[in-house]
């Protein structure tokens, strides 16, 4: 499966962006889906993840509460709605795809999310 991840941009803290993740090459449902980030100097870090059928999420802590995974499988589409963002989630931001109890072996294109102070 390819995947390609956009919609990251630069806002103000306390604003909200939407990341979208494209998939393409094998469907799309037979793969749980996450994003993940990196920030400079550090390493990627889980942020959420959604089951095959969208009926399962988790997230990190610190995300939680503010972030909100979704699916539309019949677009072949992931998103991360992002909101009360603070310049703490400034980072690449990834989506990754892996088949059940598998690690994440898909990896998409980064899109860079600076929250500004």
């Amino acid at each position: 499966v390819q995947l390609q991840a956009s919609g990251g941009g630069l806002v103000q803290a306390g604003g909200s962006l939407r990341l979208s993740c494209a998939a393409s090459g094998r469907t799309f449902s037979y793969y749980d889906m996450g994003w993940f980030r990196q920030a400079p100097g550090k390493e990627r870090e889980f942020v959420a993840e959604i089951s095959r059928s969208g009926g399962s999420t988790n997230y990190a802590d610190s995300v939680k509460g503010r972030f909100t995974i979704s699916r539309d499988n019949a677009k072949n589409t992931l998103y991360l709605q992002m909101n009360s963002l603070n310049p703490e989630d400034t980072a690449v931001y990834f989506c990754g795809a892996k088949r059940p109890y598998s690690d994440y072996g898909y990896w998409g294109n980064g899109t860079q999310v600076t929250v500004s102070s």
